[in-house]
């Protein structure tokens, strides 16, 4: 799943996607390298990221998912908490929800998603973007993020969504220390395990610098989110969503050649 952020604001490309053309461009690339879903976003929703009004969120997202959906079919996914934006994109050729919230940003989150029939990823997050890492603690972060997942995938579930139409993603980074990461990481079949596909969000976080403090901006933690990626996919994971997708394209299919070949 290849990240394409039409933002200023975002933390590791923000700005540089804002206009529709260079988004549409870059959205070329990302599947020319080899993604198989774009992952379309119009709100930052990193630590301390202010609010966007719906209007301008679909401004932003709309017109690339129908320039993208008009020349390619590839699945496109829309990265919003709000009902509205999720509407607005699937009309325009969106085909995936995936919703930071697990559909409980709004009192017809749930209920929207059933009425658009497409499929949808619920993650994790403690607290909101604001305020997340504001000193987050757990008893056992595996534990909790998975019943927290299962429980919102019952809510969707019981509010129309098909079960088979439902991803799970833990939300590294969401309101997680490093400790917490690593142990969502260390424990990620115990997730894989509910029988629900698991989307695993690791490109570039900052979870990666604080182990290679020298990693200080966002584009030199590649061989961070490979590694964590890998160790995800060894896991369970059913797909990854990332920045640098020829980088870990290749990476997946050394490691897959590799395994085969045990």
């Amino acid at each position: 799943m290849a990240i394409v952020n039409v933002t200023p604001d975002s933390f590791s490309d923000g700005g540089q996607f804002l206009d529709a053309d260079a988004a549409l461009v870059h959205a070329r690339s990302l599947i020319a390298q080899g993604a198989d879903i774009l992952d379309i976003g119009a709100e930052s929703t990193r630590p301390g990221a202010a609010p966007v009004d719906e209007v301008e969120e679909i401004a932003r997202a709309v017109p690339l998912i129908a320039s993208v959906r008009a020349e390619s079919d590839i699945p496109i996914s829309i990265d919003t908490m709000k009902p509205a934006v999720a509407r607005a994109a699937v009309a325009a050729g969106a085909t995936i929800w995936n919703d930071i919230t697990a559909l409980t940003f709004a009192p017809d989150s749930v209920q929207t998603a059933a009425a658009l029939g497409c499929e949808v990823v619920l993650m994790h997050m403690l607290g909101d973007p604001r305020t997340m890492q504001a000193e987050p603690r757990y008893r056992d972060v595996v534990e909790e993020v998975t019943r927290f997942l299962m429980e919102r995938a019952q809510a969707a579930v019981a509010g129309g969504v098909r079960r088979g139409a439902i991803w799970l993603d833990p939300g590294v980074g969401f309101g997680k220390t490093l400790v917490h990461n690593l142990q969502l990481l260390s424990g990620f079949d115990r997730l894989a395990a509910t029988g629900y596909p698991v989307l695993l969000g690791v490109s570039r976080k900052s979870f990666i610098k604080t182990i290679d403090p020298s990693a200080e901006a966002p584009g030199d933690r590649l061989g961070g989110s490979i590694a964590a990626a890998l160790a995800g996919v060894e896991k369970g994971a059913a797909a990854v969503r990332v920045h640098d997708v020829r980088e870990t394209v290749q990476a997946l299919a050394t490691w897959a050649r590799i395994k085969a070949a045990q």
